[in-house]
């Protein structure tokens, strides 16, 4: 797989956590019940969660777009 579509597939998986914060966690509740409050903090974790692994595929993605582009022979 190409670096550039693995940085592509963190930066969407960055967005899909975004996405499913605010679709599921939203802005917390004033006076949850601890119902209420349990469920939002899963929401919110499970957002966290899908975030950072976006934000790691990405770094690796990059990462290895650079090396490669430093490996790679300059043609002229």
């Amino acid at each position: 797989m190409k670096p550039i579509r693995i940085w592509l597939l963190g930066l969407g998986l960055i967005v899909l956590g975004f996405v499913y914060d605010v679709l599921f966690a939203g802005i917390p509740y004033q006076d949850p019940t601890p119902e209420m409050e349990s469920r939002f903090l899963l929401h919110k974790s499970v957002a966290a969660t899908i975030g950072w692994l976006g934000l790691a595929v990405s770094s690796v993605g990059l990462v290895l777009g650079v090396r490669r582009r430093l490996r790679k022979p300059t043609e002229e």
